[in-house]
């Protein structure tokens, strides 16, 4: 059996290398392309993860069960040319997120069914988390660490059960590590309206979670799948939000990275990291956070290259409106449609809102992007730059790409152009990681 790479982030953490990975939690086409060509280049490898409500056994809000999301991305790996021994694929918030509504016992069949079908197609990066309540839980009631970890441990014993039928047809399949633990916002982002000061975990918080699941393991005879566990989801005290993002603090976080010195085998996972300089990144992995996740940053850049390529088109068919893809207006029609995905997030008067739509740093136009109009509009877009950008317009705006295409380093078509800004993204966090000296 082969020894899961991530682990190898614990023995370098431990021995006081300040290196660790990131985490693209994308199924955005674009955004995923920068990252390969990105990771392709450095020549690292490259952890990308689907979220639950992305990626299910009903196919998620992209229409993609866990196997349909293997062979997605290992399409794209081919075309990107990099392989896919260099790809690890993860599951993030797998348990009862999108079945809370249901009671107990249906909403952790489901979640049962989630783990089995990650694991199967070959996730090796498994976050279990049982953090929500579901409709037979009292509302008024805070959810137990207990409670919690006992429901984590079943599903710990669900992906334990179907990696062994997964080893007997395959043979060197890779034992799948867990993290544990769920100290941010709901996936996709906080909902609050108001602005509140981001709390540090408390280290006492995060020893009795530590101390609960590691029981409730032990208690279902699941010690060899403990000794997976590599990480837990603690708050750093960051969050992305519409202006930016919260700053890690390394001061107001010092009680709690230290405290992850006395768990020889656990580095802490830092959830929505993104907007981070790489300098606060790369504290964050010094400070003993081993896996920096990624998700709104990366299809945020993905949009940026795409509106920078709307807005030259613009000037490049001002006098023949009718060939422009009329892409931003487009993507903004498909989100007034259907606000589900934006009207619970983005608050303020309608013309702030409609601001947001566009450019809050949230991304919640991402959600709208594998939409048909959408998808129809940004190939006609693509198509329009078939033969390239004009210099002047590329100088405009995408000044950065522009020296790259005059300098040779980088092709001028559409797709390139957008993977370039997408990669340099990724690149400000294999900065913070170190991760291109991680072998695989």
């Amino acid at each position: 059996m082969k020894e899961n790479p991530l682990k190898k982030i614990i023995a370098l953490q431990k021995s006081g290398q300040a290196v660790g990975i990131y985490s693209a939690c994308t199924a955005n086409e674009l955004a995923l392309r920068g990252c390969m060509a990105q990771a392709a280049a450095a020549q690292s490898i490259l952890l990308i993860e689907a979220t639950a409500n992305q990626v299910d056994q009903y196919g998620g809000y992209t229409g993609m069960k866990p196997k349909d999301f293997v062979a997605f991305v290992k399409k794209l790996a081919a075309e990107e040319h990099i392989s896919m021994d260099q790809i690890i694929l993860g599951g993030d918030h797998l348990g009862p997120l999108t079945f809370a509504h249901y009671d107990e016992e249906k909403a952790m069949e489901e979640s049962k069914e989630l783990i089995r079908q990650y694991v199967a197609a070959g996730f090796t990066k498994i976050h279990i988390d049982t953090s929500m309540k579901v409709a037979s839980d009292d509302p008024d009631t805070r959810l137990s660490d207990e409670t919690i970890a006992k429901r984590g441990a079943l599903l710990a014993e669900t992906a334990e059960e179907t990696y062994r039928r997964l080893q007997t047809a395959q043979p060197d399949a890779i034992h799948p590590v867990y993290i544990v633990g769920s100290e941010v916002p709901i996936p996709g982002g906080s909902q609050s309206a108001a602005a509140q000061e981001m709390q540090v975990t408390e280290v006492s918080d995060f020893q009795k979670t530590v101390a609960a699941f590691q029981h409730a393991f032990e208690a279902r005879g699941l010690q060899d799948a403990w000794n997976q566990v590599i990480g837990v989801v603690v708050q750093p005290g960051v969050e992305e939000k519409d202006a930016g993002c919260t700053e890690y603090d390394r001061a107001k976080a010092s009680s709690l990275m230290a405290s992850i010195d006395a768990y020889p085998n656990l580095v802490f996972e830092g959830h929505s990291t993104d907007y981070q300089t790489k300098i606060k990144l790369r504290e964050m992995v010094e400070d003993g956070v081993g896996i920096l996740k990624v998700g709104p940053g990366l299809t945020y850049a993905a949009r940026e290259g795409i509106f920078a390529l709307a807005y030259a088109e613009k000037e490049m068919l001002k006098n023949e409106p009718e060939k422009q893809s009329h892409f931003m207006e487009v993507l903004d029609a498909a989100m007034i449609a259907d606000p589900k995905y934006y009207q619970k997030h983005y608050h303020g008067s309608e013309a702030e809102i409609a601001m947001k739509r566009m450019f809050s740093f949230s991304d919640r136009s991402r959600y709208y992007m594998p939409q048909p109009e959408v998808q129809k509009s940004l190939a006609v877009l693509m198509d329009n730059f078939k033969n390239g950008v004009p210099l002047g317009l590329l100088s405009q705006f995408m000044p950065m790409a522009y020296t790259k295409v005059r300098e040779g380093s980088l092709s001028n078509d559409p797709v390139s152009l957008i993977k370039d800004r997408v990669a340099y993204t990724a690149g400000e966090y294999m900065y913070a990681t170190r991760q291109e000296t991680i072998q695989f």
